[in-house]
């Protein structure tokens, strides 16, 4: 990643990030911090208001019409909610042929064969092909909308918290879907979530987002062993656990974050619930800070903890 190391009061870009091709990018985050319009402007379903979103060096707002498609089409998403993302009046036939239609990829044969590809490679019986998504489980649905967002045959797949709205039992079946889907294909995954115990598992990378900006960025082993930005360590606290010697622990009060600010002061965005708040904080914006090659910051306590 190239993250330019901007000046004292310089503001640095929202969000400056490159996803190397076959990892697990995790974008963490509260709600209303971003992670969803990220993945909206990646796919074109919002337009950015400045910088630049690059996709195998085509730059994607600089595209016509017609290669925009052809290019987008490299890109899908999985959505939260299987039973919102499937249209019910389709049958999963239609709903796995539909991308094909839509980019024109082979005539009626070679799209049914396809269809029937599909549903092998996330693990569902031929037979629901003609049924509608109220027939099929939570499970199911949502197999099916993995399989419809691979019929393209996509290199990078943006996935919007798969699996928050399935059973616990569910959701490891479908991350062990995901992980064999991503060594078979070679998928490059942009994965949303809430759920840090599944992130630690599961990402290659992680990115902490707060108000629109990327606040801190590593490996994931680095980030959830050194959290550097207090907000991440926050979050980090706020992993429930049931362990009973760490109970009384895990119910402490959090180390002083307190409310929500709808909008970013100057300096440091952080800086209105920052417990640890310097002046320097409140006037300017932090340079990025790389603890190690792969794990950089935007804080300034961490420059003086660090240096």
């Amino acid at each position: 990643m190239d993250v330019p190391a901007l000046g004292r009061g310089v503001e640095s870009p929202r969000v400056d990030l490159a996803l190397n091709r076959g990892e697990t990018f995790a974008i963490v985050g509260e709600s209303g911090s971003g992670k969803t319009t990220l993945a909206r402007l990646i796919v074109g379903l919002e337009s950015p208001t400045s910088g630049r979103i690059v996709f195998n060096g085509s730059e994607l707002a600089a595209l016509g019409s017609d290669r925009a498609l052809g290019l987008r089409r490299r890109i899908q998403v999985v959505f939260q909610d299987p039973s919102g993302s499937l249209n019910p009046r389709k049958t999963i036939r239609r709903l796995l042929e539909e991308p094909l239609i839509v980019h024109g990829l082979g005539d009626w044969r070679a799209r049914s064969a396809r269809v029937k590809e599909l549903l092998d490679v996330v693990e569902l019986p031929v037979e629901l092909l003609d049924r509608y998504p109220h027939n099929l489980s939570g499970g199911q649905k949502q197999r099916v909308g993995i399989g419809r967002a691979l019929a393209t045959g996509p290199d990078l797949l943006i996935l919007d918290e798969p699996t928050s709205a399935l059973d616990v039992s569910v959701q490891a079946k479908i991350v062990a879907l995901l992980r064999k889907l991503q060594h078979e294909f070679d998928l490059t995954y942009l994965f949303i979530s809430h759920d840090l115990s599944l992130v630690r598992a599961f990402a290659n990378r992680i990115g902490v987002m707060y108000l629109g900006y990327l606040v801190e960025v590593g490996e994931a082993p680095e980030v959830f062993s050194d959290p550097a930005q207090p907000y991440t360590r926050e979050l980090l606290a706020s992993i429930p656990t049931l362990d009973e010697l760490e109970i009384a622990e895990a119910s402490r009060p959090a180390t002083g974050i307190q409310g929500w600010s709808t909008t970013s002061a100057a300096g440091c965005v952080f800086n209105p619930r920052c417990p640890h708040v310097m002046p320097q904080c409140r006037t300017a914006w932090p340079q990025v800070h790389h603890l190690t090659s792969s794990h950089w910051v935007k804080c300034y306590l961490s420059e003086n903890l660090h240096n």
